[in-house]
């Protein structure tokens, strides 16, 4: 997923992309282990978009938490 469909994303939708994304690297480092994986670099496109969800996921808590701040 590029940043700008992240962005797009409500908080719950990212929180669930999230645990999709962690039981589908599950699955992957599993193949992999067993010799079945297809494509080796799918592990990484998967780390990174987790990365990402949680990045923007921060920003947002963080902005949350200045705005409150503010007041």
């Amino acid at each position: 997923m590029k940043l700008k469909q992240i962005r797009d994303l409500t908080d719950q939708e990212l929180l669930q992309k999230e645990k999709d994304l962690k039981g589908e690297l599950f699955n992957l480092r599993f193949q992999a282990a067993t010799g079945q994986l297809d494509n080796p670099m799918r592990i990484r496109e998967v780390r990174k978009t987790i990365a990402r969800i949680k990045t923007v996921l921060t920003e947002r808590q963080n902005e949350k938490l200045k705005l409150g701040s503010q007041k």
